[in-house]
């Protein structure tokens, strides 16, 4: 009778477990501070004092650690290869099991010793193996007993999802990283090369298609306004094309919804600048402002931005122009929720935000930029000439473009008036 109401008292506190278990894995945070968490939930469950939490990966077969507590000494990074064998028992394990031989499921050959486990709880997810929960020595040395199997088995569930997501976020990070690289150690990277990848950010968001393209050719015609020189303007460029990178890994039903986010979804997708950040910061581009641009684009020069809250005097030239290019696109193409802007409008809304959202001397860049656009293509002999703006907007006369540069210069000048 005390047997089962311990075995009671201990499926309760799985259950109540369960409960603690729900907002560590929906909390916003990183998987490395998430992983103690989940372990000293289980950890308070089931009376252990010891507990690591592995990942599996298949190509090379190996258990790599996400995370431990308890144990005296454990590895910044616990990897523990598989042979063959093991495998095949890992994949035949269904069950958290009491560990009588650490052989049939581990090697000795990794940096931490499997010895010191006692029982082992396979993470799946669909049938597929995705990684481990390793348990010690409980309080007291006491043995696992079916309470803590069952409370195991409960929670086992929900430890695989995160397991399996983080997995699966990373990859998908990882595998965008890689892509980048092989470009990137490329002698000549060529900008086409940069434009197929542009064109593949903007892929899975039909109401961007063409988004990443024209930023970073609007950005290049703003820098060449602002006198840069030319080897930064390639850099800008290929940061116009990457700026978005990080929506890869965002909804694409965000993208299409018809009203305004909601505060949460737009959370979700502010995102994309950090992950963008973490896909492209540790790459060796030959222009080393393209990871900041990616993370700050969408600061604001009075600090009202994100992710940061950056205001314009610690952000760089790269960044202000592509947060210009990425803004005036934006507002002259279609969303779901409204038509575009013209030309004419757009302009005229960024010179109201100007200076409290953009910096003055890029938006008078944009301005100088257009108006030798549209000079141009009213020449007799600009056939074949390549364009600033986009073939599809509405062309805008000199003479507006002139009368906006005025209001600038007079909004930022106070209508003060110099003379000699």
């Amino acid at each position: 009778m005390e047997v089962n109401r311990q075995n009671l008292k201990r499926l309760f506190a799985g259950f109540a477990a369960l409960s603690d278990l729900g907002p560590t894995l929906t909390a916003e945070r990183d998987f490395s501070e998430t992983a103690p968490h989940i372990l000293r939930t289980l950890m308070d469950a089931t009376g252990v004092r010891e507990a690591a939490l592995f990942r599996y990966t298949d190509r090379p077969a190996v258990l790599m650690s996400l995370g431990a507590e308890g144990f005296a000494s454990f590895p910044k990074q616990a990897v523990l290869p598989l042979t063959p064998m093991h495998v095949h028992n890992w994949s035949r394990l269904q069950h958290p099991t009491v560990l009588t031989d650490y052989n049939e499921f581990f090697t000795a050959s990794g940096n931490f010793p499997p010895r010191l486990f006692r029982c082992i709880v396979p993470l799946r997810v669909l049938g597929k193996f995705v990684g481990v929960i390793a348990l010690g020595q409980r309080e007291d040395d006491a043995l696992y007993g079916p309470g803590e199997i069952e409370v195991l088995s409960l929670m086992a569930h929900y430890v695989s999802l995160a397991v399996h997501n983080f997995t699966l976020s990373e990859t998908l990070a990882q595998r965008v990283s890689e892509n980048i690289k092989l470009v990137a150690t490329v002698h000549s990277f060529y900008d086409n090369t940069l434009e197929a990848f542009a064109a593949a950010i903007d892929f899975k968001h039909v109401n961007i298609h063409g988004h990443s393209l024209r930023v970073g050719r609007y950005a290049a015609g703003i820098a060449e306004a602002l006198g840069i020189e030319d080897h930064e303007i390639a850099g800008i460029r290929a940061s116009g094309y990457l700026h978005d990178i990080g929506k890869v890994a965002i909804d694409k039903a965000l993208f299409g919804k018809p009203s305004s986010l909601a505060p949460d979804e737009f959370r979700e997708l502010a995102e994309h600048t950090t992950m963008g950040y973490e896909i492209v910061q540790n790459i060796e581009f030959p222009w080393p402002r393209i990871p900041e641009v990616v993370r700050w684009h969408h600061e604001r020069a009075d600090g009202s931005g994100y992710p940061d809250r950056l205001p314009l005097m610690e952000t760089n030239d790269s960044v202000r122009v592509i947060a210009l290019a990425d803004t005036f696109d934006a507002m002259t193409s279609p969303r779901p929720y409204r038509q575009p802007l013209s030309v004419g409008m757009a302009l005229s809304e960024l010179v109201r935000l100007t200076p409290q959202k953009y910096d003055p001397n890029t938006l008078q860049a944009l301005l100088i930029q257009i108006r030798r656009d549209v000079t141009t293509k009213t020449h007799p002999n600009a056939a074949g000439t390549a364009h600033f703006l986009d073939e599809r907007l509405a062309s805008i006369s000199p003479m507006d473009i002139d009368h906006l540069a005025s209001a600038l210069h007079h909004k930022l000048t106070g209508g003060r008036t110099y003379s000699a």
